[in-house]
């Protein structure tokens, strides 16, 4: 499995540390961003390019955008064709499981100001490690959400 990763200034640090974590953990990470601190830079521009990625190739690949609160990059994200962005804020096992279980989520959205980088790390190991349900009903729900963006789909 691949794994695209980025953060804005706000989760700089978080990513640095995780991108470490997965690569211990045997996972492949590409580093898509933001690659200094810079306090003015804009979350869209590389959140854009993890979900690209994970968008061209939602069975094999997952993402992780890291900001302030998780909420814009997880809105950004959500733009993409073949994503499911998730927001995690705090750790909560059923949340995270659910969010694969239940709605195939690829992409995680971390807030940096509200989760620690251990929690960021125990969310990481049972979400990369999910598999999505193949119960019908998921399945019908995940593909009326991929219907919903392929209707209001603009190119970035």
């Amino acid at each position: 499995m691949q794994i695209f990763i980025a953060a804005d200034h706000a989760g700089y640090e978080l990513k640095r540390e995780l991108k470490e974590f997965l690569k211990a953990e045997g996972y492949t990470v590409h580093d898509e961003g933001f690659f200094e601190f810079n306090e003015d830079d804009d979350y869209p521009d590389v959140v854009t390019i993890v979900a690209k990625q994970v968008g061209s190739d939602p069975a094999g690949s997952r993402g992780i955008v890291i900001g302030g609160s998780g909420q814009g990059e997880a809105m950004c994200a959500n733009r993409v064709r073949g994503v499911r962005a998730a927001v995690l804020y705090s750790y909560h096992e059923d949340i995270v499981r659910f969010s694969r279980v239940h709605n195939d989520a690829n992409v995680l959205a971390l807030g940096a100001r509200f989760i620690s980088a251990e929690d960021s790390k125990r969310a990481l190991q049972l979400w990369l490690t999910t598999d999505a349900s193949e119960d019908e009903r998921y399945q019908r729900r995940n593909l009326k959400l991929d219907g919903a963006v392929a209707m209001t789909e603009n190119e970035f």
